[in-house]
């Protein structure tokens, strides 16, 4: 008789009991940790130029921020569809229970995006939504009018509270973004009863690998967007980008092979199990995808450019290859600790295999379209508020100024 546990028992190395069969984390749980740490990484981007005042990476601020907004509205779905009754998550909100990791998450994503980055976003824009009302017809006059809140206060003071606005709120955020992707490590490796999450690095490998894959994307976009648009790529903010890329890859190689003595030195009664885990189940996804692919790979590229000095065409290339290559990689890292987190027995006697679905909730095309929403939220975004300069037809006058398109967007 084929009982449905056959199917799960065929996937079974060595002994687990029965209630150690299932894996209750699947893709959606992967994509969550993903895509909040796009969010998180490509703000720190941003915060580069307005509170370190690194000049070169100017090109990208406002593309950054927007990047940052289109993952950061995307990110919550992941886990509203994991939950059994999505429709009743508001409740977080209005029974707030302080000792819950996850229900505090409703705030924390509350705060950074209605507090941090809608206005930071806004006092960026400001000025040039006035000034593109001003120059355009209907429907846009009025979308870029409301946007700006009927705002027309063009004055010197204003455009100086704008700036310092900016800055203040970055101050803000930058710290706001390591806690929204820190929190998520935190919940992990707070899980005492699970060897592979229980490290006190866990938050900090996390947070690093998040600032990795926001820099990449960013990065990546960067070079996708500009050629089309018939514009010439700024090698100078593109070495500059890599450059963060290859520093932020090196902390996190580190903390992660810090991270990986440190279980060897500890050498508790789990270290056969994991030893196990990660040479027969998480070996390609593990070693050969994040390790190699993700890291080494990248970090070698990365240091050939600074020793032999390419040329700009060669160094494209490599820089998006690179940046192709860790984005994988973090991906792989995500689902190495969700996934493999839970294929071992809890009597470290056992592992498992987890078979991913193609249809339904936790499938691999609701995966996909979650992976793929913030992409078209991002083009919206870059229709609605253009982040390079905007050239006008027609320039108005207010007074006895002429009113001009703001000159110092990045092209």
């Amino acid at each position: 008789m084929n009982h449905p546990w056959n199917d799960l028992l065929r996937q079974v190395q060595g002994y687990i009991y029965p209630n150690e069969i299932e894996i209750h984390w699947g893709m959606l749980v992967v994509v969550y940790p993903y895509l909040t740490g796009l969010v998180a990484g490509a703000f720190i981007l941003a915060s580069l130029v307005e509170v370190f005042n690194v000049r070169e990476v100017h090109a990208v601020y406002r593309l950054s921020l927007l990047t940052a907004l289109a993952f950061l509205l995307i990110a919550p779905l992941p886990l509203l569809l994991h939950l059994g009754r999505p429709e009743r998550s508001y409740e977080i909100f209005l029974t707030p229970n302080l000792s819950s990791a996850m229900a505090m998450f409703g705030f924390i994503y509350a705060w950074y995006l209605m507090v941090v980055l809608l206005l930071e976003i806004w006092f960026t824009y400001r000025k040039d939504l006035i000034t593109w009302a001003r120059a355009e017809r209907f429907p846009m006059r009025w979308v870029h009018r409301a946007l700006a809140l009927f705002s027309n206060d063009l004055s010197e003071r204003a455009l100086r509270f704008d700036r310092k606005a900016v800055k203040v709120i970055t101050v803000i955020g930058i710290p706001s973004a390591f806690l929204l992707h820190g929190y998520v490590g935190f919940i992990f490796g707070s899980i005492k009863a699970n060897p592979w999450w229980s490290s006190v690095l866990i938050p900090i490998v996390f947070l690093f690998s998040a600032i990795v894959s926001g820099i990449a994307l960013v990065l990546l976009l960067y070079m996708l967007i500009t050629p089309r648009r018939g514009e010439k790529i700024d090698m100078a903010c593109l070495d500059k980008i890599a450059s963060f890329l290859f520093y932020a890859v090196l902390v996190d190689f580190s903390l992660e092979l810090l991270d990986f003595i440190h279980r060897l030195y500890e050498s508790e009664e789990s270290i056969k199990i994991l030893s196990d885990l990660v040479m027969n189940k998480l070996f390609i996804s593990l070693v050969v995808i994040q390790v190699l692919l993700g890291m080494i790979v990248p970090l070698g590229v990365m240091v050939s450019i600074k020793l032999f000095h390419f040329n700009e065409e060669l160094r494209k290339l490599l820089y998006f290859l690179s940046a192709i290559l860790i984005q994988v990689g973090i991906f792989a890292t995500r689902w190495n600790v969700v996934v493999g987190g839970q294929m071992f027995s809890k009597s470290f006697r056992g592992l498992t295999t987890y078979k991913m679905e193609m249809t339904g909730v936790e499938g691999l095309f609701v995966s996909l379209a979650l992976l793929i929403a913030p992409f078209v939220v991002l083009a919206f975004l870059l229709w609605i508020l253009p982040p390079w300069e905007k050239k006008l037809a027609v320039v108005f006058s207010s007074g006895s100024q002429a009113v001009e398109p703001r000159g110092d967007i990045p092209a």
